[in-house]
């Protein structure tokens, strides 16, 4: 019995998830309201918008998963600074297709990306001369499960791994 097992995961394939690069793709930092921006008390309203994109680069079996964010503080109805990062990986993939690697690459590799470009975007922030901004954590596996469902009540079907999944 031994034997048969070990002979079963010889031929089951290896399943592997690596990280090969993280880099910034996209930087963009605007302050449109600057300095009478300064003069005010703040009490910004902030917006975080988030999306994430994930293709397939080559055949070898690296993808690529994008993260965006960005982000909107407003004082009042003045746009105090807009700064968006997109923040995006390569992520080496074997032995996982369909469903299972849609997951993986909408959830593990942005989780791998958030605190990158989280960073990037405090830079930007207190560069720009604004307060620090550390954004909260987001919970991938939850926003993943959410554009199911959506779908799923829209009649739709899965996500497909280079589609965009919007949260």
């Amino acid at each position: 019995m031994a034997d048969e097992q070990a002979a079963a995961q010889e031929q089951a394939p290896q399943q592997q998830f690596t990280l090969q690069r993280i880099y910034t793709k996209d930087v963009s930092f605007e302050s449109p309201s600057t300095p009478q921006v300064f003069r005010q008390a703040w009490q910004p309203n902030v917006s975080v918008d988030l999306n994430t994109k994930s293709s397939r680069i080559d055949e070898e079996g690296n993808h690529e998963v994008v993260l965006t964010l960005t982000i909107t503080a407003k004082v009042g109805e003045d746009t105090a600074f807009l700064v968006e990062v997109q923040q995006a990986g390569i992520f080496f993939v074997v032995g996982i297709e369909g469903e299972p690697l849609r997951q993986v690459l909408a959830t593990v590799g942005p989780n791998i990306l958030f605190p990158y470009a989280r960073e990037n975007i405090d830079s930007l922030v207190t560069k720009g001369g604004f307060p620090a901004l550390m954004l909260a954590p987001v919970n991938f596996d939850a926003l993943y499960r959410q554009a199911l469902a959506q779908q799923a009540a829209q009649g739709g079907e899965a996500p497909a791994a280079a589609e965009d999944a919007t949260h």
